[in-house]
């Protein structure tokens, strides 16, 4: 259920490649400014991960081994069938993506209120692929982080410059937002982002068509939302579909998001993809 391996293993070489630049260009003081964020950098690697406890030894509750021992264990996704995007001069709008592959989409929204250091092990142990939609700032600001993230399995996307409304606003306006934002995490993360969520899900035809010239081919609102540790529905079902996007953010409860996220779609007999995978 995870990225692919070569996904993966190229992410390991492109982030190792980029600390060894950095260590060779960057002097001592900058080298430590950079890693001493405001949350201590994980205790290993993601691309070397934890060990795990011994077999006779039982997980802690709340401890990164107790989340991974309790993360469901998944089928393999399926093969990708992208979908379609018809050339409209504007970036298509989801709330579910129109699929029918058993599989569900993770998707964790700003990144500047709360970065839980364990996160990246725990997405890299359990395996679970994630879209992270970053307001350009915080993806700055805190990027050791965010590319931990991304050598565990994720991919960033957009979420504007300042996380404010759109709907309603000039092209102008939206085009600074959403463009800006592009503009620094290409230079931040060396891919500009191809998908977008505008801030609070408001949107109209004008962030489409933004969005669209910014670089994304699909604007993404959610079909469930998960806050500490609850899933929330926003469908009469109460049940994970195929293709539903599940909304949860950077707060301190997000392990415990993650996991109840796991637990919907494994219940639902869904196992979890990569969003970048479907839309291509």
């Amino acid at each position: 259920m995870s990225a692919t391996p070569a996904r993966r293993i190229l992410a390991v070489v492109t982030l190792l490649a980029l600390l060894v630049l950095s260590a060779c260009t960057a002097g001592p003081a900058l080298h430590v400014r950079r890693i001493a964020t405001d949350q201590p950098a994980l205790s290993a690697s993601p691309a070397a991960p934890s060990a795990s406890p011994s077999p006779t030894t039982k997980p802690v509750p709340g401890s990164l081994d107790w989340y991974v021992s309790q993360a469901p264990t998944f089928p393999e996704a399926p093969p990708p069938q992208p979908v379609p995007l018809p050339e409209t001069g504007a970036a298509q709008f989801w709330h579910r993506l129109p699929t029918d592959q058993r599989v569900a989409f993770i998707t964790i929204d700003d990144g500047g209120l709360a970065r839980p250091p364990e996160v990246a092990d725990f997405i890299w142990r359990a395996h679970i692929p994630v879209t992270m939609f970053l307001n350009s700032p915080a993806a700055e600001e805190h990027d050791v982080y965010f590319r931990q993230i991304m050598v565990a399995g994720g991919v960033v996307e957009n979420h504007t410059i300042t996380h404010t409304s759109l709907a309603g606003r000039s092209y102008d306006r939206q085009r600074h937002e959403i463009c800006g934002a592009a503009d620094k995490l290409e230079a931040l993360f060396g891919k500009r982002p191809t998908l977008f969520r505008p801030p609070f899900g408001e949107h109209d035809a004008t962030t489409l068509r933004a969005a669209h010239d910014c670089g994304a081919k699909a604007v993404f609102h959610w079909t469930e939302t998960v806050h500490e540790g609850r899933v929330r529905y926003q469908t009469p079902e109460k049940v994970v579909q195929p293709g539903d996007v599940l909304l949860m953010h950077f707060r301190p409860a997000l392990m415990d998001d993650l996991l109840a996220a796991l637990r919907a779609i494994h219940r639902a007999g869904l196992t979890p993809a990569l969003l970048e995978d479907y839309v291509r």
